[in-house]
């Protein structure tokens, strides 16, 4: 029986990671001149007057997803606070997950970015990775979602999912990412940060009723 489970949950797992792969070349496909036509309606129909400013959102991307879990790690240290460690901890594993999705997909799909398939286009920057996902925009919605899910105060989600609906934008205004790019990048940044919050509730469950066990026997 035991061999049986294993085997399902492999099998289970093995379908959830071809449909989210097969999920990743629909948005690849799938109506790839809408996709082109939202793109140059925002990076080439751009001010350019902005560049530097969306340069400037999007670089903290990957710093600021480093220093919310260090910062509430701290915090947890200075304050005695344990749900602060458990925040810490389930931050850091929302950006493993997001950040081993969001490899494993832009090597197994190898999208080009939309300036090497289109010359035509010329990006702020050059990146010679894939296109999709887009990491800066997965990082930025994996901790938006972390952030609501640990503090569900209006103050913290408004401001989080903004900051990282900006991120998004500013890929595509700087001519780095294709619309579909970033939506999948923001799939698996918030679909990370609940999975592994949810873990961390379930982890929580089973180490108190341990707990509980020990202290009846």
């Amino acid at each position: 029986m035991a061999t049986e489970a294993g085997e399902n949950n492999i099998s289970y797992n093995m379908r959830i990671k071809l449909l989210i792969l097969l999920s990743c070349f629909s948005f690849s496909g799938f109506s790839q001149s809408l996709d082109l036509k939202v793109y140059e309606s925002i990076h080439v129909n751009r001010n350019p007057s902005l560049d530097g400013t969306m340069h400037g959102i999007s670089v903290t991307a990957y710093p600021l997803t480093l220093a919310v879990p260090l910062g509430q790690f701290l915090y947890s240290i200075a304050k005695h606070d344990e749900k602060s460690i458990e925040n810490a901890a389930q931050s850091v594993g929302a950006i493993i997950i997001a950040a081993a999705f969001t490899y494993g997909v832009k090597y197994t799909v190898q999208r080009d970015r939309p300036y090497i398939t289109h010359p035509q286009y010329i990006p702020y920057e050059y990146d010679t990775s894939p296109s999709m996902p887009s990491g800066h925009t997965s990082m930025a919605f994996a901790t938006a979602t972390s952030l609501s899910l640990e503090y569900k105060k209006w103050y913290v989600v408004v401001p989080s999912f903004l900051y990282a609906g900006a991120v998004a934008y500013c890929r595509i205004h700087l001519g780095q990412h294709y619309p579909s790019d970033v939506l999948v990048g923001a799939v698996i940044g918030a679909g990370s940060s609940f999975a592994s919050y949810k873990a961390m509730q379930w982890f929580k469950k089973k180490w108190t009723q341990k707990s509980e066990q020990k202290f009846i026997e």
